[in-house]
Order: C-alpha cells, then structure tokens, then sequence
C-alpha cells in the first residue's frame, strides 16, 4: 500500500510518500517568493520521480486540513482531492495540528501544537501521548498569545510546545517557566510523512472520507472577507 501525503497548512509545503513500512520518500519547501500553487503539483511529481515511484501505484491519499493559512490550505486539499479523483483511490483528512503534535508522541509531558495564525493569532490544540500515538485533549482554539498563556496557566499541566507559532511567540509562551518546553525548529511544521503515518491503519480499516467532504478547517474568516464586510459596513 503506497500512500501519498500532503500537507500545506503553513508557509512550508510537505510531501511524503510511505506504506505500512515506513516512508519511502518525504520533501519539504518553504514557500518564500513562491506560492503553494506553485510548488505543490511539480514536488509531487518530483518526489515520483526521485523515488521511482509510478503515481499508479498510489494506493491512497493523505492530506492536512489545518487549522492554518487560508491560500495553502485550498491549495493542498483541492490537490489531494483531485488526485484521489484521477486514480480512483480513497483519501483520507487529518487536522495538521495532528500531524504536527504526533512526533512527539514520545514525550513525557502533554504536547502543546502551535500554528502561527497571523493577525497576532495563534492556532493551538492540546495532546497526551499514548502508547503508540497522541490523544487529542479538546477542541482547536485560535487566540492570541496571551490569552494561550492564560489557558496554560489555567491548566497547571507540564507541557512541551511545537510549532512555528510556538516558535515566533516564545518570548511570550516562556513566561510561563518550567511549565513549558520548546520542541525542536526542524519540527516546526507539519510533517507529511506523519499524515501517511496516521493514515495507514485508516486505509487497511477502510475508514475512508468522501472526496465531497474533505474539507479546509477554518477557525476564523479569511482577510477578505474581513476586508468585504469592513467596505460593506463603509458603504
């Protein structure tokens, strides 16, 4: 079973090709001058290429759905949508906060994945590790970072946070002392690996999605929507 990932909630796009093996291939670009449109579609084909891996023996699609950046989202998931279109194969949907906290499924205190949102916002979804994975704690919150210190605080909970919205908003998140740790930059993104990683057991369950219902996660407004209400209002 050869699974393809993709993973576009953050300014870094991934991809990664594995099985129940392991991952056979993985490629990750910041976007930079770039936009995800333009990176997506050729680093799939060129992590086809580079892995000899023929896209008719993708046997399944696994994508982010966020929560994250508006653009890359609708990039990411209307390429996977339309991928698992063309072959005829399931796919499956994975909140990128997932994929970002499951690296960490290791850890010994809760884990903490942060996205940077924009706006001065965070977005941010609590887990415990469990044998084997990560459990989700709650829903998905977008704040800012003071208001993620709060909840923190409210929790009293020992908590490792990762993230490039960690990362940004460190000063911040370290006022909280000993309660928090900072993963390492190299896992500041979600990794598409993890996504295939996640899926696997998914696929051989055949617990599949509706192309149909795969969907961007969107915890707020895009800015122009913000933008059209603002001139609506003017008007």
């Amino acid at each position: 079973m050869i699974v393809l990932g993709i993973d576009t909630a953050t300014p870094q796009t991934s991809i990664a090709i594995g099985t129940e093996r392991g991952t056979i291939a993985e490629m990750a670009l910041s976007s930079g001058a770039r936009s995800h449109e333009e990176i997506v579609v050729p680093a799939v084909e060129h992590l086809l290429r580079w892995s000899d891996t023929s896209i008719r023996h993708v046997s399944g699609i696994a994508v982010g759905v966020g929560p994250g950046l508006f653009t890359g989202l609708r990039v990411g998931v209307e390429t996977a949508r339309t991928l698992a279109q063309f072959l005829s194969v399931p796919i499956v949907s994975t909140p990128s906060l997932d994929a970002l906290a499951f690296p960490l499924r290791d850890a010994r205190r809760s884990i903490g994945a942060v996205i940077d949102a924009r706006r001065s916002e965070v977005f941010f979804g609590l887990y415990r590790p469990t044998p084997g994975g990560i459990t989700r704690i709650g829903g998905f919150m977008v704040c800012s970072p003071e208001a993620l210190v709060a909840e923190l605080q409210a929790r009293r909970e020992e908590v490792v946070l990762v993230g490039d919205g960690a990362l940004r908003y460190r000063r911040e998140l370290a006022t909280l002392g000993g309660q928090v740790e900072f993963a390492s930059a190299a896992l500041a993104h979600p990794r598409a690996a993890s996504l295939v990683e996640l899926t696997v057991p998914r696929l051989v369950r055949e617990e599949f999605d509706r192309v149909l219902d795969v969907l961007p996660l969107y915890l707020r407004r895009s800015d122009a929507e913000i933008a059209w209400d603002k001139r609506a209002r003017a008007g």
